[in-house]
Formats: structure tokens, C-alpha cells, sequence
């Protein structure tokens, strides 16, 4: 199974279990969409924290 589609069914499941446990969610997100629909996999490679936070911080703009 691709990483990916394991993430999507985690996401699918906590979505539906933490809607069940807080019935107040649901109205504020509504059509049981609780996540964004993208996801990330990734390794650090043994990189220093401060340096893969650098590298995500980058991707937020355009270089």
C-alpha cells in the first residue's frame, strides 16, 4: 500500500471517530471533509530539526 493511501484511511478514520466524540465539529466542516485533502511523507535523512524546518519554511513561497 502506498504511503499515501495509508494516510488517507488514518485521516478518513480520525475524522470519523473525533466527529463521533465531538458532535460540534461536524456543523463547522461539514460533508464529514475534516482534513485537508493533501498529505505529506517524508524523511528527515538524519538532517538536523533546524534545517529540515528551514527547507519546509521555503516551500511556503515561491523562490
Amino acid at each position: 500500500m502506498a504511503v499515501s493511501n495509508l494516510v488517507n484511511r488514518l485521516k478518513g478514520v480520525a475524522g470519523r471517530l473525533l466527529c463521533k466524540e465531538r458532535p460540534d465539529l461536524e456543523p463547522r466542516y461539514g460533508q464529514g471533509t475534516l482534513w485537508s485533502p493533501s498529505d505529506l511523507a517524508g524523511s528527515g535523512s538524519g538532517a538536523p530539526v533546524a534545517t529540515i524546518r528551514q527547507y519546509i519554511e521555503q516551500q511556503r513561497s515561491p523562490h
